[in-house]
């Protein structure tokens, strides 16, 4: 298994940015990435996890994607419970709704993002075979839509 594949299976390495988030500094991470705040399934209490953003055509729309699948735990929780919030760049715990897409609508997220980032894209790829140790692992992707900014 490459280190790569090993620290995104650490815990406290992925769970690291969750704080800069929560102060407010997610900004320092830049555009590609966003922490999405959503409901434990079982719990009901509120969950955390930083992701990469694989595209987002307007400012009211991103997508992510599932890197291990459909067993990763925020995946399940939104499959369960769509609400839930976003925080990008400057955009602080913003309301916003998930669309799990079918297979065929997040290959076409991803045929865009490999375009974009080749190189990103093969590391990813590298990346989820080693940790799931399948030669094609399923990534599913999910569209969050941003709630309208609230008028100060």
């Amino acid at each position: 298994m490459s280190l790569a594949a090993k620290l995104i299976r650490t815990r406290w390495v992925v769970r690291l940015p969750i704080p800069l988030y929560r102060a407010g500094l997610g900004v320092l991470l830049g555009r590609r990435f966003m922490m999405l705040e959503h409901t434990g399934r079982t719990s009901g209490e509120p969950r955390f996890v930083v992701l990469e953003v694989v595209d987002r055509p307007d400012e009211r729309t991103v997508f992510v994607a599932s890197g291990f699948g459909p067993r990763s735990q925020w995946y399940r929780n939104l499959r369960a419970d769509p609400s839930c919030h976003v925080s990008t760049g400057r955009i602080r715990r913003r309301p916003a709704e998930a669309d799990l897409l079918d297979a065929e609508g997040g290959a076409e997220v991803l045929a865009r993002y490999a375009e974009r980032y080749p190189k990103a894209w093969a590391a990813l790829q590298q990346m989820m075979r080693d940790a799931t140790g399948e030669d094609d692992p399923e990534i599913p992707i999910v569209r969050l839509r941003l709630a309208e900014r609230e008028r100060r």
